[in-house]
């Protein structure tokens, strides 16, 4: 909330860790509705991007509900597949960092370029330095989310019965 976009996305472990518990509690779009949530309440403060981070963090929790139904992690009193659990989440963070990396940054470079104004830019400039860390930061963020929500699954969560 505090960084501009897209250097905010690169630091997302605390929303990924609940996006995916809520996919974890609440079968098939917990996370897209917790994502919903969050957008809504991180929008109203910043009302200048309010509706980009309210369609990033919908679309966040829709990529982490994917990521889950096609690695076929589902939430029981058993426990999670740790591993499974981590890549599903590196995957969603490395693909919504790229999303909204190339919708802040690069689209914008190359709609000023076709346009003549190659020296424009909305938010902040491309440069290397920013896309090795847009390309390194989503993926290793969610592998730490990953692994954080399913240390809390296994050991504190599993035992409660939530499905909607």
């Amino acid at each position: 909330m505090f960084l501009p976009p897209p250097i905010n996305y690169m630091f997302i472990a605390p929303q990924a860790v609940l996006l995916a518990l809520s996919g974890l509690f609440i079968k098939n779009v917990g996370a897209t509705y917790a994502g919903a949530v969050g957008g809504l309440l991180t929008a109203l403060g910043s009302p200048g991007l309010g509706l980009f981070t309210f369609v990033a963090s919908v679309l966040f929790g829709a990529l982490v509900d994917a990521a889950l139904f096609v690695f076929k992690i589902k939430g029981s009193y058993q426990g999670v597949n740790r591993n499974r659990l981590i890549a599903a989440i590196a995957v969603s963070t490395m693909l919504i960092g790229i999303i909204t990396y190339s919708a802040s940054v690069v689209i914008p470079e190359y709609a000023f370029m076709q346009a003549g104004n190659s020296n424009m830019t909305l938010i902040i400039q491309r440069s290397l330095v920013l896309d090795v860390m847009v390309m390194f930061m989503g993926p290793a963020t969610g592998a730490t989310a990953g692994y954080a929500a399913a240390y809390l699954w296994n050991k504190y969560l599993k035992s409660i019965a939530l499905t909607l």
